[in-house]
């Protein structure tokens, strides 16, 4: 079992995420911006900023339909770090 550090100390387990987008592009779609503020509504969106927002991750959880993270990282480097974590596992189970 992974995990996906997304800044500000907040590790996720990698086989909950369900999507990393980036917030300046998917932000542009109304049916974006409606599920992101319908997630605010819900008190299910959790930051994990300091700086300007760049990516949110979509998880699933036991307890809602979903969790949102906000990161100021951007996708690529959320993807990086997931690709090289999944590599390190995939190196122990040899």
């Amino acid at each position: 079992m992974g995990y996906l550090h997304i800044g500000q100390n907040l590790m996720l387990e990698d086989k909950r995420i369900i999507g990393i987008f980036d917030l300046d592009i998917t932000s542009q779609s109304k049916i974006t911006r409606t599920f992101l503020n319908q997630a605010e509504e819900e008190g299910v969106v959790i930051s994990a900023i300091e700086d300007i927002p760049k990516s949110f991750v979509v998880c699933d959880h036991p307890y809602h339909r979903q969790i949102v993270y906000i990161s100021q990282l951007n996708t690529s480097t959320l993807a990086r770090r997931s690709a090289e974590q999944r590599e390190a596992l995939q190196g122990e189970g040899e």
